[in-house]
């Protein structure tokens, strides 16, 4: 009987490693400095995590994305500040000795383009939809390189990557991008981490984000990864919960 049990705490124990082993494994930090942190999902998917200083002097950590293949990427945001888009700009050329064809922007908020500047100085094209372009515009920023309407598809050798304007929510020019061979999509701030408020709402169509973020769920049933504009990374669970936040109750 005792031999029994402790077989048993044995198998328990190991389970727990293995376990442990799998998690660290879908998910490792890379620290580059105390300004930017990449969190590795697989060989080709990064997702790169910075802080933006807001009017009123808060500090708010903020995600973006980072997709490999073949010596190329692209980024879909910049750091949300020109010290960790300069660092990962390094990273990238220097440390994974690959080209970078592009930075996609989500939408025309400052955490998603604080470091276009940095790019457009290393000749990296700036690419946004037609309308993130107009709101930009109207914030005096610097205009993309590369404007498309409601898609466009991007490749890195045969990876498809699919930028898709599904509707307002978070703002009016919000897109996705999917990585159909990642099962990843990058939501940017129309995505919600979990157990997460509503956050700025100042641009945002209360009414239609849910119904938007339905559109996206339907698009794509066997995505795997979420990431949202800001907090931890998870699966269709954060589309969920973005739904429900944001359900219109009659």
């Amino acid at each position: 009987m005792i031999k029994t049990s402790i077989k048993l705490f044995l198998v328990f124990i190991l389970c727990l490693s293995f376990a442990s082993c799998n998690k660290n494994k879908s998910s490792e930090t890379i620290y580059i400095s105390e300004d930017l942190q990449l969190t590795k999902i697989n060989d080709h998917s990064y997702i790169h995590v910075s802080s933006i200083t807001l009017e009123s002097g808060s500090i708010y950590p903020c995600n973006g994305f980072i997709y490999l293949h073949n010596n190329e990427a692209y980024v879909f945001d910049t750091p949300a500040n020109d010290l960790a888009t300069a660092e990962l700009i390094d990273w990238l050329q220097n440390d994974q000795k690959v080209t970078i064809k592009g930075v996609v922007f989500n939408h025309f908020h400052r955490d998603c383009n604080e470091g276009m500047d940095v790019f457009k100085n290393n000749n990296i094209p700036c690419i946004a939809s037609k309308k993130t372009a107009t709101y930009m515009h109207m914030q005096k920023y610097d205009a993309p390189d590369r404007v498309f309407e409601n898609d466009l598809e991007l490749t890195l050798g045969k990876k498809s990557i699919m930028n898709t304007f599904f509707g307002e929510a978070h703002t009016s020019d919000n897109i996705i991008s999917y990585f159909p061979d990642e099962k990843i999509i990058f939501g940017g701030c129309m995505i919600k981490s979990l157990d997460a408020k509503k956050g700025n709402l100042a641009d945002a169509n209360i009414n239609e984000w849910s119904n938007t973020i339905s559109k996206i769920k339907k698009a794509y049933p066997e995505v795997k990864v979420v990431i949202p504009g800001h907090g931890k990374h998870g699966d269709q669970s954060l589309l969920d919960y973005t739904i429900s936040l944001f359900k219109v109750k009659h």
